[in-house]
């Protein structure tokens, strides 16, 4: 039995919540390995809908595990509401079902200030992140100066790690003519979550590798897109972590050894939040029709998402990078009734012909895409579970992306609900 992970394909949003919700039937630990609370997974089970931004999506399904890993930085305050809201809606969480990495960062509210200073300066790049501190906790991860789960459990040594780490905000804060802050506010900050956090708190590796060991089969869920990996995506138009599959080993502390098969997610169409490249992209009434019928708003953050044509171009660049082993294609009903379908084949640039994005930011905004054309289905595809429950047209497109990508489909989703969909490999037997 393979521990399977999965990445989204593009720039996130791509269904991976129900997805990895669908998938969790069958494992037995369910895994986020990096981001965090930045990035929303909406699931619908039995008419109930559940939305979850740091939570493993398991947390839903009784007897899980639900892991939140080292590579996540945690928001101990949104981590305390998240887990309150979720018990309103019936579903337990207690250390039985949830454990939280003791060496994962904390954010905290010094982080979230600095991202929406950043965000909303009139200098510099808007990156439209969902200005929650993600980056300036990341930031003193790399620095060596974060505060981490496990310092909950001893306040009496944080005078020394929140002096490192003021030395180095109120630094900024001092050069942009704001308020420092005091260690008091930050201990302040840290005590009155402690108590809520650390019944969580665990060496998750170890957790992991007991699990791995014995059999258990371990899913890990990626958070955004591969298309925003700190590396490989469209830079600096990018989240602050590693979303390619090779960070969930990273980021949960096992080995690469333990990751069997590799699920992309990715939209029969694209689409982006926020700033950055998108060569598809649609500024017409196509564009918005997509959008509007599949309620492409952020879970996050209610901002519309941009929608376009599938990118082939950008899906077989992250089947690559991520080595993706099959595709969760999702969404295929909102192209229903269109009477032609354009698929980004090739870009050009500057008169050549490409057949990856490059790695320029100059470049990326100038690529043209390459589109052709099919025609497309006049039934519907919404509901479907077998592939006689599809229009041949509708097929004929998921064989052309599955030829364009250079991987299989692995499982069509034609709805929200989690039932609605195509099984033709079962990630979990590879």
């Amino acid at each position: 039995m393979a521990n399977v992970v999965v990445v989204g394909a593009q720039w996130g949003d791509e269904g991976k919540g129900k997805i990895v919700d669908w998938l969790s039937i069958e494992a037995d630990v369910v895994v986020r390995f990096q981001g965090g609370h930045n990035a929303g997974h909406t699931l619908v089970i039995d008419g109930k809908v559940f939305k979850l931004s740091l939570l493993p999506s398991g947390i839903v399904r009784p007897g899980k595990l639900s892991v939140i890993g080292n590579g996540v930085v945690v928001d101990p305050h949104h981590l305390v509401k998240e887990i309150a809201e979720i018990r309103s809606k019936g579903v337990s969480v207690t250390r039985d079902n949830l454990r939280v990495a003791e060496n994962a960062p904390l954010i905290l509210s010094v982080h979230r200030q600095l991202d929406a200073l950043r965000e909303n300066s009139s200098e510099g790049t808007k990156i439209g992140t969902t200005q929650r501190g993600i980056g300036p906790a990341y930031e003193d991860k790399v620095g060596r100066r974060a505060i981490r789960v496990m310092d909950l459990a001893d306040l009496s040594v944080l005078g020394d790690k929140i002096a490192r780490l003021l030395g180095h905000h109120n630094a900024i804060r001092r050069g942009l003519g704001l308020e420092e802050i005091s260690s008091k506010a930050i201990y302040d900050e840290l005590a009155s979550i402690a108590d809520q956090v650390l019944p969580f708190m665990d060496s998750t590796w170890r957790l992991l590798e007991d699990y791995r060991r014995s059999g258990k089969r371990i899913l890990f869920e990626g958070a955004q897109g591969a298309l925003l990996d700190i590396d490989h995506g469209t830079y600096p138009y990018v989240t602050s972590s590693n979303t390619v599959a090779a960070n969930a080993a990273t980021g949960s502390g096992l080995g690469p050894g333990a990751i069997g098969y590799v699920l992309g997610i990715a939209k029969a169409y694209t689409t982006r939040v926020g700033g950055g490249p998108f060569p598809t992209e649609l500024h017409d009434a196509t564009g918005q029709l997509i959008g509007e019928r599949g309620h492409e708003f952020g879970t996050v953050t209610g901002r519309a998402r941009r929608c376009g044509w599938f990118d082939a171009v950008l899906v077989r660049q992250t089947v690559r990078t991520s080595g993706i082993n099959g595709i969760a294609l999702t969404k295929l009903d909102i192209l229903d009734g269109f009477p032609e379908i354009k698929v980004c084949v090739a870009y050009r640039l500057d008169g050549e012909i490409l057949d990856y994005l490059p790695a320029s930011q100059a470049a990326q905004a100038r690529v043209e895409p390459i589109y052709e054309t099919m025609a497309g289905w006049n039934g519907t595809t919404q509901g479907a579970r077998s592939w006689a429950d599809l229009p041949a047209q509708a097929i004929k497109y998921v064989r052309w992306i599955e030829e364009l990508i250079g991987a299989p489909v692995a499982l069509l989703s034609t709805s929200p609900e989690r039932g609605d969909t195509i099984l033709v490999h079962n990630p979990f037997q590879d």
